[in-house]
């Protein structure tokens, strides 16, 4: 494959312009390969009203409409569902390719093993998180984490390659189907976009979080924190930007706290203006829910932070709290308000909203998306080029 242009065709519930870090790692990677000369197809799609479109950077987009929830976040069985099932049909009757690259959940992983088959052609799975975990977490029922686990498990073990983001998803990955094929790619972020260099927000907010507020994020935390922080100053604001199951449990606590002018909430936006809100701020936050399946997890907020020059402002488990410190990345915390508030306002009483240099070439060298994109790339042409000189599967 590495010799001769061949084609790659990636699989995703979400791709940019929607803002998030499956979509970015995704558009990384097909930059990458059509850096390499390949071909590269994305069935995916159709963004959400509120999200303008942006133009391909060479990659072929094909976008199909799908249910979302009241946020527009495609989240939720029904709404993987409303992916899935046309899906079979767009795979079935579209264009050959090489091979597939296919993204979570573990349903759209299970269909595209099936229909892989049927093509006779393999896929690469990208396990960025371990979903029948965090099925557990949630409290779901007994039956519907089993169900996960098992769809989770038949995505898994019918990967040529299965793609991890940490240690702790490889480990994770091995324990639930032992011996499938599993390479530690990392996890990043586009440092050209979240760069010290670019636009700023005319009106800053002091403290910015930018991403997804899931269960298993946790960051009610942060707006308990932020009550008590800014009870001593009077003068500090928020800014909370995304989307997520926890969004609205979060409006309706700064409102019981009377914050409403100084924490306020704002949609998805494209990942040029939430690096300018985050490039903009004296802190950023990052949270982790100890205890929800994602303990191994490093939120991409705060690498994208530490790209911009930001330092952050962590509540969450071990082992990325010792790392923030010891590496002088930041403020970190157990996932407490009282202690979160500390840590907060220790960060800002040192930070001036300038971009801090020693952060950004820390991000560069360890958490560049162009380095993880490089990594994964490699291991989809080794793929490739095993079909192309054996004529099949």
């Amino acid at each position: 494959m590495a010799s001769s242009r061949s084609s790659v065709t990636i699989v995703t519930r979400i791709y940019t312009p929607e803002p998030s870090a499956g979509s970015m790692r995704l558009q990384a990677l097909a930059s990458e390969l059509l850096r390499r000369g390949h071909e590269v197809r994305v069935i995916t799609t159709t963004p959400p009203p509120h999200i303008p479109a942006t133009p391909s950077r060479g990659e072929q987009i094909v976008r199909w409409p799908v249910l979302r929830d009241k946020a527009g976040y495609v989240r939720g069985y029904v709404q993987y569902l409303s992916f899935d099932l046309p899906l079979v049909l767009r795979m079935l009757f579209g264009r050959r390719t090489d091979l597939y690259i296919v993204e979570p959940p573990p349903t759209t992983g299970a269909v595209v093993r099936v229909t892989s088959w049927l093509r006779r052609r393999p896929y690469v799975y990208y396990a960025a998180d371990v979903w029948s975990d965090a099925a557990q977490m949630t409290g779901a029922a007994a039956w519907v984490i089993g169900a996960v686990r098992a769809v989770e498990k038949l995505a898994l073990r019918g990967a040529a390659e299965n793609l991890a983001v940490s240690d702790g998803v490889v480990h994770r990955v091995r324990e639930l189907t032992p011996g499938v094929p599993t390479a530690m790619v990392g996890h990043g972020v586009d440092t050209d976009l979240f760069s010290p260099d670019g636009a700023r927000v005319p009106v800053p907010a002091d403290i910015v979080y930018a991403g997804t507020m899931s269960e298993w994020h946790g960051a009610g935390v942060a707006i308990d924190a932020l009550a008590l922080v800014m009870a001593e100053d009077t003068d500090v604001t928020a800014t909370f930007i995304g989307q997520g199951a926890d969004k609205d449990d979060l409006i309706a606590a700064v409102e019981r706290y009377g914050l409403q002018d100084r924490i306020t909430f704002r949609p998805p936006m494209p990942a040029e203006e939430a690096a300018a809100w985050v490039r903009s701020a004296r802190v950023a936050l990052a949270t982790l829910k100890p205890g929800a399946g994602y303990d191994f997890a490093v939120p991409t907020k705060l690498y994208a932070a530490l790209a911009v020059g930001t330092p952050v402002a962590y509540s969450g488990p071990e082992p990325l709290r010792t790392k923030i410190v010891s590496e002088r990345l930041g403020e970190s915390a157990p996932f407490d308000a009282e202690e979160y508030a500390r840590a907060i306002s220790a960060l800002l009483a040192r930070s001036s909203g300038e971009a801090r240099k020693e952060l950004v070439d820390w991000a560069n060298e360890n958490v560049s998306a162009l380095a993880v994109a490089r990594r994964a790339a490699d291991v989809v042409e080794a793929i490739g080029s095993e079909v192309r000189a054996n004529g099949r599967v």
